[in-house]
């Protein structure tokens, strides 16, 4: 049984996989008429479908919201049931359609016919009557479903997904959609806590563990052990961090001399800083790679604040 599954899955997975490659060719001038159609959009963008399209249709539709294009869904049946009066003159319809020839969707087509409102298509038959009708048609080439009997919809699903995702990420590269205008549109779940700045979560002022160059080590020893964060600062007569000294450096370089020694002969020299623009996640990924768990904030090279790893896991919890 356990070959029989996973043979399946590679069949299922290179259907799929040759469906996709087929796309390229989709990518022409009309993909780039709608997508500068929808760039300089006054309204919003409606999606529709019906049955496993409408399915796609929908994550379309959450995708362009959340990368700053204006859209919602409108299911293909509801649109004959009073919802087509929410769209108006300044909005644009994108009906998907593998076939082309969904009966739900004639209501939606008329109406934009009507009313003089944009319809993009999506769809693998350039004879159907959503192609003809559409101001602008999208068209892929017709797969073969990954179904053995080639009628669940699958691959032609897969490729109405990422010609979805192709218009939405092209939407947000044209508008220059940064990080932060993302952030504020996630500000709940794992994206949301990654995209935190560290200036959100950072310790300040007397809570930064910080040391002066000419500070003996049994000084500096006593700040590192209030203040709780496994290191401290080393600071130039500028206030400019310019080393830090860990847990790690103590253990190294313990000998009956230490206490004696200054912070500057303990240190370690041009440590690893972050800024407060910078993202928790950017954060996470820093404290990974270099294997610490303290980052000093700054402000060029003065410190304003300090980050814990722990800080970063009560985040993520």
């Amino acid at each position: 049984m356990k070959n029989k599954i996973l043979l399946s899955a590679k069949r299922t997975f290179a259907k799929e996989l040759k469906s996709i490659k087929t796309l390229s060719s989709t990518f022409n001038n009309n993909f780039y008429k709608a997508v500068e159609t929808i760039h300089n959009l006054k309204g919003r963008v409606i999606v529709t479908g019906i049955g496993k399209s409408a399915h796609i249709g929908n994550k379309f539709s959450a995708t362009l919201t959340s990368t700053g294009t204006p859209s919602y869904f409108i299911h293909a049946t509801e649109a004959s049931h009073g919802d087509l009066g929410s769209i108006r003159k300044n909005d644009c319809v994108i009906a998907i359609s593998n076939s082309g020839e969904t009966s739900e969707l004639n209501n939606i087509v008329q109406f934009t016919k009507r009313f003089d409102i944009t319809l993009i298509s999506i769809t693998s038959n350039p004879k159907s009557s959503l192609h003809n009708n559409a101001s602008i048609g999208i068209l892929y080439k017709k797969p073969t479903e990954a179904c053995p009997l080639n009628l669940a919809p699958t691959s032609s699903t897969t490729m109405s997904l990422i010609i979805g995702d192709c218009i939405a990420i092209a939407l947000l590269e044209l508008k220059g959609f940064k990080s932060d205008q993302f952030r504020s549109l996630h500000p709940g779940g794992n994206l949301g806590k990654d995209l935190k700045y560290v200036s959100d979560i950072m310790h300040l002022g007397s809570s930064v563990p910080i040391a002066k160059l000419e500070d003996k080590m049994s000084k500096s020893l006593i700040t590192m052990t209030k203040k709780s964060f496994g290191c401290i600062g080393v600071v130039d007569n500028k206030k400019n961090i310019v080393g830090i000294i860990t847990d790690g450096d103590l253990r190294r370089k313990l000998n009956s001399k230490f206490f004696e020694k200054k912070a500057k002969d303990i240190m370690t020299k041009n440590p690893t800083l972050a800024n407060k623009e910078m993202l928790v996640g950017e954060a996470i990924n820093i404290m990974n790679s270099k294997k610490i768990t303290s980052l000093f904030v700054c402000e060029g090279k003065k410190p304003i604040g300090i980050i814990h790893i722990h800080d970063l896991l009560r985040l993520s919890s």
